[in-house]
């Protein structure tokens, strides 16, 4: 039996080792990241609501709040000039707590969701201010378990990830990577210590923030041209010298965020240039997600076994785990997804580095029927 050349021993160990690193990781970080208890007592909180042509969700996503139980809230809908009939189904729910408002002209600078949600916290009563995009359905307790985090963490902006509904294959191979990134490569027990601005995350479909320290911050304003809120305003916050923590929402919040190849590819790809895909950023992240999660299985066809088949092991294992935690009660597990892994780094790549190439020609990014460029 021939011996292997050197230099492909230790690049079967280099892939084993990035392959590693984000399941290691993750099992530190699950512990640190669980659904929140609900909250003593009848806690107030503003829930809001920034809309643009949300006709087919907007009666939904209010109903979902207007069940909340062991809460007293008051429910805002900015209807952030849209085209369809969101504002009159909106209104026509007919419940006194729930007001939709007019959106003003969007002033130059700024981005539209960071623009309507500015406006949605100058209109809350309540020192809890439940920032909710409107494709996310809450449960019953979700917003008592909401404030309850909030009581029980001494944080001024909080965020919750819901389980995202999929239901075409680029959704499936690519939206469960969130969770993948997230636990894989953010240090949770380090960001509960430490305040620095790059152990900021969270998910901008459900944020939490307490007025008096979004106002301290200078709330959306400091991100106004952002289309990353997740990222920006968490880093914001921090960078301010406040706290902000993360909670698993899976189990009372859904969200179908994107239809489609084309809205995956588009969604994925708007807000990338804040992200992973910066010049410096993207090769580092490159190599830690190719030579992890791509590189180990095109090794196993060149010399299969040994080290280079347990950092497939590694990858595949990891995906089968996050979708075994956070797939729905009673729900299967996505077994197919999970071994396609490599094919969904490889695609979450593409979009990145597409979104660079775009950002570097000074094409803007396009949302919503609005045009934004690159930071």
């Amino acid at each position: 039996m021939v011996n292997a050349a050197p230099g492909l021993v230790m690049l079967d160990w280099v892939a084993l080792g990035l392959a590693a690193l984000p399941l290691a990781l993750t099992l530190v970080n699950l512990p640190f990241y669980r659904a929140p208890a609900p909250a003593p007592g009848h806690p107030a909180l503003s829930v809001l609501i920034p809309a643009r042509n949300e006709a087919h969700n907007i009666a939904a996503a209010c109903s979902a709040v207007l069940a909340s139980r062991g809460v007293a809230i008051e429910l805002i809908v900015l209807d952030d000039h849209s085209t369809d009939a969101t504002a009159a189904i909106a209104r026509g729910l007919g419940d006194p707590r729930l007001r939709v408002e007019p959106a003003p002209p969007l002033p130059p600078g700024w981005s539209g969701k960071q623009h309507a949600c500015a406006r949605l916290a100058a209109l809350a009563s309540h020192e809890l201010m439940v920032f909710l995009d409107a494709d996310v359905r809450l449960a019953p307790d979700a917003l008592s378990r909401i404030a309850g985090f909030m009581q029980r963490h001494e944080v001024g902006l909080a965020s919750g990830f819901p389980f995202e509904m999929t239901q075409s294959w680029a959704e499936r191979l690519l939206l469960p990577l969130i969770q993948f990134l997230l636990l894989g490569y953010l240090p949770m027990p380090l960001a509960r210590i430490f305040p620095a601005p790059s152990l900021g995350a969270g998910c901008g479909q459900l944020m939490v923030a307490r007025r008096t320290a979004y106002r301290q911050v200078g709330g959306h304003a400091v991100i106004r041209r952002s289309l990353h809120d997740g990222l920006t305003l968490p880093r914001a916050f921090r960078a301010a010298g406040i706290m902000t923590g993360l909670f698993d929402a899976s189990r009372f919040a859904t969200c179908r965020m994107y239809d489609g190849a084309a809205e995956v590819w588009a969604g994925l790809g708007k807000n990338a240039t804040e992200g992973m895909a910066r010049p410096v950023a993207l090769p580092v992240w490159s190599v830690l997600l190719a030579g992890g999660h791509v590189l180990p299985w095109l090794l196993l066809i060149v010399r299969p076994g040994g080290g280079v088949a347990l950092a497939c092991a590694c990858g595949v294992g990891l995906r089968l785990l996050l979708a075994w935690r956070f797939r729905p009660r009673g729900a299967p597990v996505r077994f197919v997804s999970a071994l396609l892994h490599p094919c969904g780094v490889l695609g979450l790549l593409a979009i990145q580095w597409a979104a660079l190439l775009r950002a570097a020609r000074g094409r803007p990014a396009v949302w919503r029927g609005r045009a934004y460029p690159a930071p």
